[in-house]
């Protein structure tokens, strides 16, 4: 199961990367690309989410543009500093609240907004600032956070499907608190297996220091498709009394397969804004319902 992109989704990725495109060079070497962009639409399986797209998408660039596989690596240095330079102040902030796993989380969620690709190359870290200085003021659903620590509290195994670069240092805060509070509990990150836009990569659970085990999902697709992953992440999955799944990416991929996984993310796209009911960029922690 995943998330089918429908027109909309089509329409956006189509406009988001002739944009791109656009900057790049002229406009006849931007409608060639186009017109090949166009094609991967009528190539994808029946049903494919948007993140299938991407590493098709990279090859394009790649082609027309002579960009590298990995052409957010600026960006994706960035974002690492960026919160390497707060973790201190963040943890500072988490260790002030009553809650000190739901504080994490909700910084967690926050860093989902490191987002090169679905925003356009338009991240502004002065915006993520200002949404940090009001991250405890989130609200999130009770039902879902307290079902999380019920399980959380009983399980033994926690596979933490990682999103962006940058993001992962956030996610290393809450994981940090969900092993304080939960000792029993063996968390195991799960990165991308290559350059996937501006995700993370394992390099970038070293250089944000992530101090829990790392494997990676064997492919360089934006998400979690089930059917393309390692054995490893395969067998992680298949092991983990429950999955905690960062960013819109593995949502989409991963959203309704019936497996035991609590997803968090900020809505970014329509497709979202309309499933969940919700305006863009609200933070969201859901549990997977069978």
């Amino acid at each position: 199961m995943s998330v089918a992109m429908d027109a909309r989704c089509f329409a956006c990725h189509l406009n988001r990367n002739i944009n791109a495109a656009l900057k790049l060079g002229d406009e006849a070497t931007a409608t060639a690309f186009a017109k090949e962009l166009m094609g991967l639409y009528l190539s994808a399986p029946q049903g494919a989410s948007s993140p299938w797209l991407g590493l098709d998408t990279a090859a394009l660039f790649g082609k027309y543009y002579g960009l590298p596989e990995d052409r957010y690596a600026k960006e994706k240095a960035f974002s690492n500093r960026f919160v390497l330079e707060r973790m201190d102040a963040l943890r500072q902030r988490v260790e002030n609240q009553e809650d000190r796993l739901l504080a994490a989380l909700k910084l967690a969620i926050l860093g989902n907004y490191i987002d090169f690709a679905a925003l356009q190359g338009q991240v502004d870290f002065n915006y993520l600032d200002s949404l940090l200085e009001k991250a405890m003021e989130i609200q999130l659903d009770g039902e879902a956070y307290e079902a999380f620590c019920r399980e959380a509290s009983q399980a033994k195994r926690l596979l933490y499907l990682t999103d962006n670069a940058g993001e992962i240092g956030f996610d290393r805060i809450f994981a940090e608190e969900l092993h304080a509070a939960y000792p029993q509990l063996e968390i195991t990150f799960c990165v991308r297996g290559g350059p996937a836009a501006n995700d993370a990569t394992r390099a970038d659970a070293a250089e944000v220091g992530i101090p829990f085990p790392v494997i990676d999902n064997g492919n360089r697709i934006a998400g979690t498709e089930l059917s393309l992953l390692g054995e490893d992440a395969r067998q992680a999955m298949e092991q983990a009394d429950i999955i905690l799944s960062k960013g819109q990416g593995n949502a989409e991929t991963l959203l309704g397969c019936g497996k035991n996984i609590y997803y968090a993310f900020l809505v970014k796209c329509p497709l979202f804004e309309e499933r969940f009911q919700k305006p863009k960029f609200t933070p969201m922690f859901v549990k997977e319902r069978k």
